[in-house]
């Protein structure tokens, strides 16, 4: 079976058993501030710090005239959060200043944000815009080579193989879905093979 083919069915097979998810009913502004408190931290985590600012702080003006001391104790949750209040104040102005407070829709634009790599720029376009485009985190490097379907030393390389092998129509599928596999199912240390839909499509073994 080509690589193609095993994307496809594995796909198919995770999407019988997880949703794609929503985020922030694809509000741009909403997705980029996830996605940036989203670094080194847990979903919950992320939610919870995402939910605290933009519930006393609707959008991205409020969020630039907002008194930095406040913004980090929202997002404290997420940890690192004056590093992550600093860059989201950053960006945020920067958003108005050059591009109308509007969220750029292409990657070319969004990694020139500070602190914006490939991934989070994916996310963005992914998760707000409905783009084809292949977020790589941790978990999506990892699996794609756990099973043998790319061989890769970083998260820039697997994005860059998978969308080789992987349809242009599973493109916006293939992060959230890998995501909740490598949450619930293929995870880091010990994962569960015995009860894994798609272990007769993988080249682990257990090594």
């Amino acid at each position: 079976m080509s690589k193609t083919d095993r994307v496809i069915k594995i796909v198919e097979e995770l999407n019988n058993i997880f949703e794609i998810r929503v985020f922030l009913d694809h509000d741009p502004y909403k997705v980029l501030v996830r996605t940036i408190l989203s670094q080194r931290t847990r979903d919950e985590n992320t939610d919870q710090a995402t939910n605290n600012l933009f519930s006393k702080y609707k959008d991205i003006y409020e969020v630039v005239e907002a008194p930095t001391e406040d913004v980090q104790e929202l997002i404290k949750p997420a940890g690192f959060y004056r590093v992550k209040a600093g860059r989201i104040q950053e960006v945020s102005q920067i958003l108005i200043d050059q591009y109308g407070g509007e969220v750029p829709d292409t990657l070319e634009e969004l990694v020139k944000l500070p602190g914006v790599g490939r991934k989070t720029a994916n996310c963005v376009l992914v998760f707000a815009f409905e783009l084809p485009a292949i977020p790589v985190d941790t978990h999506v490097h990892r699996i794609s080579n756990r099973m043998g379907l790319v061989n890769t030393k970083n998260p820039d390389e697997t994005e860059i193989e998978l969308s080789k092998i992987a349809p242009k129509e599973l493109w916006i599928k293939l992060n959230d879905l890998m995501v909740q596999f490598g949450q619930n199912i293929c995870k880091p240390t010990s994962p569960q093979c015995e009860m894994c839909p798609v272990n007769y499509l993988c080249d682990y073994d257990g090594s």
